[in-house]
């Protein structure tokens, strides 16, 4: 009975640990924004290559250190091609929340997404550590769809382990708790993945960075 306490203590206590990072949008908290936000995401459902560019900053920050300006942005992404990768990686960006993140009178005219990176917590490395974006997303333990399932994964913050033999389309985790497996890595969201910034000036909405990596 004495061991079964403290397997049940224990089990408790590793439950404790665990730490997640749901859905954050304040987005409706300005009607300009949300409304951009809306055309926007239409404008980029239908790969809108015009009107993408007629909203974006002249010296936006780019995917690669160092690199600003609407000229490289351009050069980057090549949107006049419809298969441009910039499509793929822009829309679930803009279509998973964020929050405004200016400072003082300026709060509400910078809005940062996915909110993935805008709400990441500030003690946890993004480089270590990545969030679910999905609630019940099975725990494998093995990265294909017949093995067991082990949990059930609703926004956990998890650890991304050494991905050497994951095959391409899985990440091996682990969760604050002591849980882990593998899951499929279209539900493996990272704060230094691809992420956008969009600023008020002289009463329009810009984009005025999109990048990815530290």
């Amino acid at each position: 009975m004495k061991k079964l306490f403290l397997l049940v203590l224990f089990a408790a206590a590793a439950f404790g640990q665990e730490r997640y990072l749901k859905p954050v949008d304040e987005a409706a908290q300005d009607a300009s924004f949300l409304a951009f936000r809306t055309k926007l995401i239409a404008a980029t459902e239908r790969k809108d290559a015009k009107y993408l560019l007629s909203i974006v900053d002249p010296g936006i920050s780019n995917e690669f250190a160092g690199t600003k300006g609407i000229a490289s942005f351009k050069k980057e992404w090549k949107l006049e091609q419809k298969n441009s990768k910039f499509w793929g990686e822009f829309l679930p960006v803009i279509k998973n929340g964020g929050k405004f993140d200016g400072e003082g009178a300026n709060k509400m005219k910078h809005f940062s997404a996915p909110y993935t990176y805008s709400a990441w917590p500030e003690d946890l490395d993004g480089f270590i550590y990545s969030a679910i974006g999905g609630e019940n997303v099975n725990l494998r333990t093995a990265p294909n769809t017949n093995a067991e399932i082990v949990g059930k994964l609703s926004y956990n913050i998890v650890k991304t382990e050494d991905q050497d033999g994951v095959p391409e389309g899985w990440d091996k985790v682990s969760t604050l708790g002591g849980m882990s497996g593998y899951v499929k890595s279209e539900f493996v969201k990272r704060e230094i993945g691809y992420r956008a910034g969009f600023e008020k000036k002289r009463g329009k909405w810009v984009m005025t960075f999109f990048v990815a990596g530290d």
